[in-house]
């Protein structure tokens, strides 16, 4: 969607109720990350599948005039998640559902007051009841479940059905999986929204919700404490960017994966994208064995992700990105063994009329995340540290304080020409993936930006929903490509168009004339809103 004349801003999210929050704040006088604050709150409501208040999040702020900043709302493991203390219950291996994967605190809610306090002296700031009005009435009076939640619903239920809480918030009254349509109502997390919305959101970690929080995951046993709660503060970091020949591209260091979303633009801006036809196989290779070549990085260096210590940003330098592009094969895959897990995540961006980009994401890791539902709060909490391993002296060894690998990288672009654009996607090993394509398409092709987020996709590895780690291409495609892969050793499955296994993009962007447009992905439930 793009606007018309004057000074303007956009919204988009992969729910519609999510951009319509976050637009009511901007027409209010809002500013972009108290729009965000809204449409993330919004969110966590209406997509609980996807994200949540017991999840983690990331920001990526631009401001004319400013350095970006990030905002990295990641959660710590909790004081009580030691390997010992899995193995006594009877664990080898770190479990993906239930209390002992509630394991790391939530940091999202965190994210938000960070975010809202950077905003503080230098405009005016909208009131927090102002700010979660939205999310307080769906959660209320209810919401229309959405086809994706009821689908992932169905394919976990198994899992999902026992664990603490799960029945009776997102089960029907009869225990069967909801059906597309059906109204979902969640009362108790009404009441926790009003509360925080009435004490300040740092009463999730130190007030009466916090309270709540820390009595039902004793009583569910999870290793997280009052303490792990008390000590949490959101941090401010200083963002990766690297230099590109179409301008400046900017996204996080560790915990999350930004490196490797940028160091596979910075890959593919040495192979000659502009000269091969979009749609083609000679695309579609290229983009996925620079994904290779960034994910090898990563699973070579995965305490440098776990720790946040490590100097990811000698990755992006020039003669890295041309050695790098150099070894890529352009007739024949190269091998490939996928390492990471499927995780759920939504992106949303917001552009105000001052130009203040934000480019955001909030994730539960799976789907529903670790199952657990608190009944005083009504929040699911996320799963996390299941990624961590229960092998003393491993790099990856659960610890209490330790921060896990973050699949999370909200990106943002400054391009020669003017033009500002945040985007993002969620899927896993698809995030990095689908932001090259949408980037690709958006800034060396002239696509428009729902035109780029629309476009036929592919995705290596696993990601949410879909456990197989080969290559995913959309039936968009012709003919012809999915041969031409083949032949070059991919081994290739076909999936329906606009398959939601791809994962859901958005894109906001302006111009050097403060025009703005945005892209919601039609594999999701989003919408682009443009105000005038």
């Amino acid at each position: 969607m793009t606007g018309g004349g004057g000074v303007q801003a956009v919204a988009v999210a992969p729910h519609a109720a999510a951009a319509q929050a976050a637009a009511r704040v901007l027409r209010d006088g809002g500013c972009a990350i108290e729009a965000m604050v809204a449409a993330a709150a919004v969110i966590a409501v209406v997509y609980p599948h996807m994200t949540g208040l017991g999840g983690d999040g990331f920001w990526l702020i631009h401001e004319p005039g400013r350095d970006p900043y990030g905002i990295d709302a990641s959660g710590t493991v909790g004081a009580l998640a030691t390997p010992d203390a899995y193995r006594a219950r009877g664990y080898e291996a770190m479990p993906a559902r239930g209390p002992l994967a509630a394991n790391t605190v939530a940091g999202t809610v965190a994210g938000w007051e960070l975010a809202l306090s950077s905003v503080q002296g230098r405009r005016r700031v909208l009131p927090l009841e102002h700010l979660l009005e939205d999310a307080i009435g769906y959660a209320e009076r209810g919401f229309p479940t959405t086809a994706s939640q009821a689908a992932s619903t169905m394919g976990r239920v198994a899992e999902l059905d026992g664990q603490p809480g799960f029945r009776e918030h997102f089960l029907a009254p009869d225990g069967g999986v909801p059906e597309r349509g059906s109204v979902l109502r969640q009362p108790t997390l009404a009441a926790t929204l009003r509360g925080l919305a009435r004490r300040g959101l740092r009463d999730f970690y130190e007030g009466e919700v916090a309270a709540m929080i820390t009595a039902d995951l004793a009583a569910v046993t999870s290793p997280v404490t009052a303490a792990d709660l008390g000590t949490f503060r959101a941090r401010l970091v200083r963002p990766l960017q690297m230099a590109h020949s179409l301008g400046t591209l900017y996204n996080l260091s560790p915990p999350t994966q930004g490196v490797l979303s940028l160091l596979m633009l910075g890959i593919l801006d040495r192979l000659g994208l502009e000269r091969l036809p979009r749609e083609g196989a000679d695309l579609v290779h290229l983009t996925v064995e620079a994904a290779k070549r960034a994910f090898a990085l990563r699973d070579r260096y995965k305490g440098w992700f776990l720790e946040s210590g490590g100097d990811v940003a000698e990755w992006l330098e020039s003669a890295r990105l041309d050695a790098e592009a150099f070894a890529i094969d352009r007739m024949q895959a190269a091998p490939w063994h996928a390492r990471q897990g499927p995780a759920d995540t939504v992106w949303l961006g917001v552009i105000d009329r001052e130009g203040q980009v934000v480019s955001f994401i909030q994730s539960l890791y799976h789907e529903f995340g670790s199952g657990v539902v608190l009944p005083g709060t009504g929040i699911c909490w996320q799963n996390r540290g299941a990624g961590f391993s229960l092998t003393p002296g491993a790099v990856d060894c659960i610890g209490p304080g330790r921060r896990p690998y973050h699949t999370l990288n909200p990106a943002i672009a400054a391009l020669n020409d003017g033009r500002v654009l945040a985007y993002g996607a969620m899927g896993g090993d698809g995030q990095p993936q689908t932001q090259a394509a949408v980037f690709t398409r958006l800034a060396l092709y002239g696509d428009d930006p729902q035109t780029a987020v629309s476009a036929p996709r592919w995705l290596l590895g696993r990601t949410w929903g879909d456990p197989s780690d080969g290559l995913k291409v959309e039936a968009r495609f012709p003919d012809a490509v999915f041969r031409e892969l083949e032949r070059r050793g991919h081994r290739v499955s076909r999936l329906a168009s606009f398959d939601e296994t791809l994962g859901h993009a958005g894109v906001v962007m302006r111009d050097v004339r403060g025009r703005v447009s945005g892209g919601a992905d039609p594999r999701s439930d989003g919408q682009a809103i443009v105000l005038d």
